[in-house]
């Protein structure tokens, strides 16, 4: 028995549902199963499997590869899982597979409470979550995936299987940062924290020639900035914009931000208190969802005078970013999960955007140039900003001994590697689909 809505080409409701956030995605699955409930996601699964149909997972659908979307294959829509249940007296929150992050926040909020959810309220949790999850309460209560209780997890083989710290520890590991490869996630229970429902944000901007001075400063202010405050820089159509995001007493926040003044003179100074609700909103509008879209990551240890040489020449139509790390990211001892790189002491990402299809090859071909101009300071990359690297790709997100337990898992868990559209940790010996 299924309560799921199955979607073919040409009905109504089909080319919204299989819309994502990059706009050049365009494939057209066979069949989407729009589920409902954890027993739909069994039987979507295993029609899938019967049917030898290539199976996508679609949460909020953000992966810059648009893989949620297989052409010609079954994609599974979380997205009617969307629901959010929060009790404030143990601080826990219980939330569907395909639930997004603001709908989290917007539950969570009225308690001020919070958990670590990214930076954009319409990205999926479960996508975010099961690669790591960064957001800005991180350096005060670590990634998405640390602040994890248990999973509900809907194997290749249709078992639903529960995974914490006391059951089937090995899967709760891999599920926590290992990505969509294990199979799919109908709930996540979260600790929740008192986070109170306030924060600040200031940023200085400088032009991007006179820069290099006031990168050095911010950058050795981030090593000693107190866990509240997460340092982001970005540098886009020749603009440098330094600063931090708070969460926490504003009063506190504008404490800090004197130590801004030593940057230097910058052209423009803003500053706001929004609620918190609103900080995690205020992504949104240029994180929409009709823009064709294409970026890189790195992890690096260190922003060296070469790495902001760097990141300062830029193309001026690819948004360069570094966000900061430390703090409760790096207090969890790297063997605990299976996200790795918790030494990095910034994330970059360099994101391009535009909307004539013409201009796809340039557009990329320049991101690509940009982050390799950062390659060589590079420690690494944060698997959930991975999109055409491939294999190549998952090595550099993880360690080689790390690899080879989560190809350990994958063997035990999926090895037909249904559940291969992602950053894929492939089956040591890949069988034949049964």
């Amino acid at each position: 028995m299924t309560d799921a809505e199955f979607l073919r080409p040409g009905e109504a409701g089909y080319d919204e549902a299989r819309r994502v956030w990059n706009a050049m995605v365009d494939r057209r699955p066979a069949l989407i199963a729009r589920c409902r409930e954890t027993r739909d996601v069994v039987a979507a699964i295993a029609l899938a499997r019967r049917a030898g149909l290539e199976v996508g997972v679609r949460c909020g659908g953000h992966g810059v590869a648009g893989l949620a979307v297989p052409e010609a294959g079954l994609m599974i829509d979380l997205t009617p899982m969307g629901g959010v249940r929060v009790d404030p007296e143990r601080r826990r929150a219980w939330v569907q597979g395909g639930a997004l992050l603001g709908a989290l926040d917007a539950a969570t909020q009225p308690y001020g409470l919070a958990t670590t959810a990214g930076n954009v309220s319409h990205t999926g949790v479960g996508g975010l979550t099961l690669g790591g999850g960064m957001g800005w309460l991180a350096r005060r209560h670590g990634l998405s995936c640390d602040n994890v209780v248990a999973f509900e997890l809907v194997t290749a083989d249709g078992d639903v299987v529960r995974a914490s710290a006391e059951e089937n520890a090995e899967v709760f590991w891999g599920l926590r940062g290992g990505g969509g490869n294990f199979g799919v996630v109908t709930e996540f229970e979260f600790a929740l924290h008192a986070t109170g429902t306030r924060a600040m944000s200031v940023e200085l901007d400088f032009p991007v020639a006179d820069a290099g001075a006031a990168l050095v400063r911010w950058r050795e202010l981030a090593a000693v900035a107190p866990r509240p405050a997460t340092y982001t820089a970005t540098v886009s159509g020749g603009i440098a914009a330094l600063g931090f995001v708070w969460v926490g007493d504003p009063g506190a926040g504008h404490q800090h931000a004197r130590a801004l003044d030593t940057l230097g003179r910058p052209i423009e100074r803003r500053l706001q208190e929004p609620s918190y609700l609103d900080l995690q909103r205020r992504e949104d509008t240029p994180q929409g969802h009709a823009q064709r879209r294409y970026w890189k990551g790195h992890y690096v240890r260190e922003l060296s005078e070469g790495a902001i040489a760097a990141l300062l020449a830029h193309d001026p139509s690819v948004a360069a970013g570094l966000q900061a790390y430390g703090g409760a990211i790096a207090e969890v001892p790297d063997e605990a999960t299976a996200f790795s790189q918790r030494d990095a002491a910034f994330e970059y990402v360099g994101a391009a955007r535009w909307t004539d299809p013409a201009e796809d090859e340039a557009r990329i071909a320049t991101a690509r140039q940009c982050a390799a101009r950062l390659a060589p300071f590079a420690s690494g990359v944060y698997v959930n900003v991975l999109g055409d690297e491939g294999a190549a790709g998952v090595r550099r997100a993880y360690p080689p001994a790390k690899l080879a337990r989560l190809t350990a898992l994958k063997d035990a868990l999926d090895p037909h590697n249904v559940f291969h559209l992602n950053a894929n940790i492939a089956p040591s010996r890949q069988s034949a689909p049964a």
